[in-house]
């Protein structure tokens, strides 16, 4: 089975990676679109040169690679995707036959992570929008995402990963409640600039504190991102029990 997991930034994408890949029938894949997103849009990301130079950035290149069958030695392949990433001159008729989650976090807690990093961000960088926009195309093509809020997956760990396998229809395994610490050979060429703290764990952190206060411009984009991320709170799954 091919597993599209999509979010926006500073969620637990790369700690649900890692979960999935430490399943001994599960490789993985991440972020496969950066690059064409950054040749595209010209943004400067840090490590821009690196990223640019290690993918593909023809998006046709970079969904014919998705479209290959599963490799022998996996039974599973999970790909990670930003929401960003999906500009919308990516043709988007390729999704059937995968499983799709939607990784969701509150808009207030994504701004004031993601900018610390690149403090020029702005609502189309957060990936709210393009995630309702991803949901609306995948129910239009007939499938229905699961929905999974990280901070839930925090919470409760064993129960919402459980429940995310149940709706795919994968079989449990405990090996996704905990990895190895360090660098990872999925890891993306970004990684020294953004997972810093998720190589340092061993598995999912602790539940989230209390949302952040943001003012000012900050303030007025996780404000214009909450109907986006409430549309898709409201049909997120529970966690399942034992």
């Amino acid at each position: 089975m091919k597993i599209a997991c999509w979010s926006g930034p500073r969620n637990i994408s790369t700690a649900l990676m890692y979960s999935f890949s430490n399943r001994a029938d599960c490789g993985a894949v991440d972020e496969p679109f950066y690059a064409a997103y950054l040749a595209a849009t010209g943004k400067d990301h840090p490590m821009r040169a690196e990223i640019l130079a290690a993918q593909p950035q023809d998006p046709e290149a970079v969904i014919s690679a998705l479209c290959d069958p599963v490799p022998a030695e996996n039974a599973h392949v999970y790909q990670k995707h930003m929401a960003q990433h999906m500009l919308p001159a990516i043709r988007r008729d390729w999704w059937d036959g995968m499983a799709h989650l939607l990784l969701i976090r509150h808009p207030a807690r994504v701004v004031a992570s993601f900018t610390k990093g690149f403090a020029e961000a702005g609502l189309e960088d957060i990936g709210a929008v393009q995630l309702a926009g991803i949901y609306d195309d995948l129910l239009a093509q007939g499938i229905t995402p699961v929905v999974v809020e990280g901070s839930d997956v925090r919470a409760e760990p064993e129960g919402m990963l459980r429940a995310i396998c149940d709706r795919i229809g994968i079989g449990w395994d405990s090996a996704m409640l905990s990895w190895p610490a360090g660098p990872k050979p999925v890891d993306g060429v970004w990684a020294p600039v953004w997972y810093g703290a998720v190589h340092a764990s061993t598995g999912f952190a602790g539940p989230e504190g209390p949302l952040p206060e943001l003012d000012g411009r900050l303030a007025d984009m996780a404000e214009a991102a909450m109907p986006y991320y409430a549309r898709l709170a409201a049909v997120k799954i529970s966690p399942e029990a034992g």
